[in-house]
């Protein structure tokens, strides 16, 4: 099922679920009850918890959002580095330089033709991917150069290879989800508790108090889902891409 119909789903849940309830509320409601009266507290107790409630909603957007902008970080710094070793490796001798390279392209394209749909699926990295870096690795570190022309280009060969390594090490730990189980507890809590405080101002079935409670419900749901996505880097919808990989190789397949 598409993300986006889950959370067209939610949302219209949501608001089923508010309208259904201030209906069945009203209905089984006393006679004498009066829906205007409603105490001062309570009105002050609903400000402060939906108050409460968005500032928590809104760090835990920003909290995914920064994970969702690293993670992209951190493929656009496995990328250059590894571009810079094709592109430094041409001062070596052409059977070497070729080599170099094969395993470069070898290795890029693994990652962007099967380790990212693991990385989608099973939120992990590939232990083919591990082997073909090491390859790199072992071809730029166990030259030795010919000249010094050759032997001024060999240390920062072995830097952006370590750089590569570092960005993938970073990229396998953010593969995961970002959010704890107990902040989603929270974060459902919280939404459960803001709009059920909906009903403690007493709302009425006018299409002006429905209309407001359904959005209200229908934002609360979509601002979760907003986090949801976010929560999981490169495995949902808005999540990130291969694309530095496929911009500064682009012979590589796709």
């Amino acid at each position: 099922m598409s993300e986006w119909l889950v959370l067209t789903l939610a949302m219209l849940a949501a608001c089923v679920v508010v309208v259904l309830i201030t209906f069945l509320r009203h209905r089984t409601a006393a006679e004498d009850d009066d829906p205007s009266e409603t105490p001062d507290v309570i009105e002050y107790m609903t400000m402060w918890i939906g108050v409460v409630y968005a500032i928590v909603l809104g760090l835990a957007i920003a909290g995914v959002w920064e994970a969702r902008v690293a993670a992209q970080d951190h493929v656009q710094a496995e990328a250059q580095a590894l571009h810079e070793v094709s592109e430094r490796a041409r001062v070596y001798p052409p059977d070497v330089r070729d080599r170099i390279r094969s395993d470069v392209n070898a290795y890029v394209g693994h990652v962007v033709t099967t380790e990212w749909k693991t990385m989608a699926e099973r939120g992990r990295v590939t232990k083919e991917g591990d082997l073909l870096l090491d390859r790199v690795r072992a071809d730029v570190t166990d030259y030795r150069p010919g000249s010094d022309y050759e032997a001024q280009a060999y240390q920062p060969l072995v830097d952006q290879v370590a750089a590569a390594d570092q960005a993938r090490a970073a990229r396998a730990d953010s593969t995961g989800a970002t959010m704890p189980g107990v902040v989603w507890f929270g974060l459902i809590a919280g939404a459960v508790v803001t709009i059920g405080m909906v009903f403690a101002l007493q709302i009425r079935r006018t299409a002006r108090e429905l209309v407001l409670a359904g959005l209200f419900s229908a934002l609360i749901a979509f601002l979760l889902f907003l986090i949801w996505d976010f929560d999981a880097p490169y495995s949902r919808g808005v999540s990130a891409s291969a694309g530095p990989f496929l911009d500064l190789f682009p012979h590589l397949p796709g």
